[in-house]
């Protein structure tokens, strides 16, 4: 066992004892997301098996509902149901360029697997840190075959274009004769900021994957939606891909659960997130971004290293039960640390005066040399 892996473990039981958490959620034991499997499953319900049947099927039926798609198929990880769209547009189009932005997701955590694995080949469509704008994509200098849109682009502060900056850069890749990926890994909370519905949204890209686990507390998983004939090619490229998992019906039931307890309450946590950003910024050195968030998260800078942070975080959460914000990394500026900060069920607990007391408590056990 890694040094790594028991200090996260000491986080985790940390956060699960508290009884005030302004940034994330307790993490639920084993036994607590079984009961919540349980729950979500009907006596008769049947396994599912190779994709087909039970819990699977019902997830995919009732993603497809919600993005208005004509079909959908499950997948085990983002990263592949990711790889799988950007090799359909490859194929269909005769383009192996895919329009990627350097902070998106396959650019920064799938190991450059568009690359290695599909034989595809990155133009990055800006350099600013926010979703390409329609003149960007107007001037790429290479045809692509794919646009791939991240909605929100995480890696920049969960940043979202606004809806006709959305609507004006698909039309300018429709121009090129580019397929639109979207990238919805967190489209689930983007509803409100770009102001229509996640059918409404869907429509506008070729094809969209979602995700379970990052705002519906999910145990994993996904789903790449579109037309019938994008299904049927998914579904073949996820068993060559090694997708095509004997029984997935956990994870499908977690999602279904997900989407019936959380997706209902994370308008909420956008709007209080406002709130709670609003109130961050008056805490001595802070800075947050986006002023105010796109979505129930956003980006906290303080004006000290991070371990230190990191140190007082965690004595808070154990010695007085409480959790400020966790996961605190060093910037390129010298004893400036940046966190992302996630408003979920507890920090809807706390109004802005509570999150400045409970900042001034955090910043009093910051020691720093």
């Amino acid at each position: 066992m890694t040094d790594g892996y028991t200090e996260r473990v000491r986080r985790l039981t940390a956060l699960r004892g508290c009884d005030t958490v302004l940034s994330g959620a307790r993490p639920p034991s084993v036994v607590e997301q079984l009961d919540t499997i349980r729950a979500a499953a009907s006596d008769e319900l049947l396994p599912d098996f190779y994709g087909e049947g039970g819990a699977v099927e019902a997830v995919e039926r009732r993603v497809a509902d919600l993005l208005g798609t004509e079909a959908a198929a499950f997948f085990p990880s983002g990263t592949m149901a990711q790889q799988v769209a950007m090799r359909y547009g490859a194929e269909v189009t005769g383009r192996s360029a895919v329009g990627l932005h350097p902070l998106s997701h396959p650019l920064m955590h799938e190991r450059d697997a568009y690359a290695v694995l599909g034989g595809l080949r990155a133009v990055l469509t800006t350099t600013a840190p926010r979703n390409p704008t329609a003149e960007e994509v107007a001037a790429l200098d290479e045809p692509v075959g794919t646009l791939l849109l991240e909605l929100p682009l995480r890696d920049a502060g969960f940043v979202l274009p606004t809806w006709d900056e959305l609507v004006a850069v698909v039309g300018a890749a429709r121009d090129l004769g580019a397929r639109v990926h979207l990238d919805g890994a967190r489209l689930w909370e983007s509803t409100g900021h770009l102001g229509r519905s996640l059918a409404e949204i869907a429509a506008l890209g070729d094809s969209v994957y979602v995700s379970f686990y990052k705002s519906l507390g999910g145990h994993s998983g996904a789903v790449l939606a579109g037309p019938a004939d994008l299904v049927r090619y998914a579904r073949a490229w996820r068993h060559r891909y090694g997708g095509t998992v004997f029984q997935q019906w956990p994870a499908a039931l977690a999602a279904l659960a997900g989407l019936d307890r959380e997706l209902p309450r994370l308008a909420g946590y956008v709007g209080h997130a406002k709130v709670v950003a609003a109130a961050l910024a008056g805490l001595p050195g802070a800075r947050v971004y986006p002023a105010p968030p796109h979505t129930h998260q956003f980006r906290l800078w303080l004006p000290h290293p991070a371990g230190a942070l990191n140190d007082a975080n965690l004595a808070l959460a154990e010695e007085e039960k409480a959790w400020f914000v966790g996961g605190w990394q060093d910037t390129e500026v010298p004893g400036l640390a940046m966190a992302e900060v996630t408003v979920a069920g507890p920090a809807t607990e706390l109004d802005a005066d509570q999150v400045v007391e409970l900042g001034g408590r955090f910043l009093g056990r910051v020691r720093t040399a």
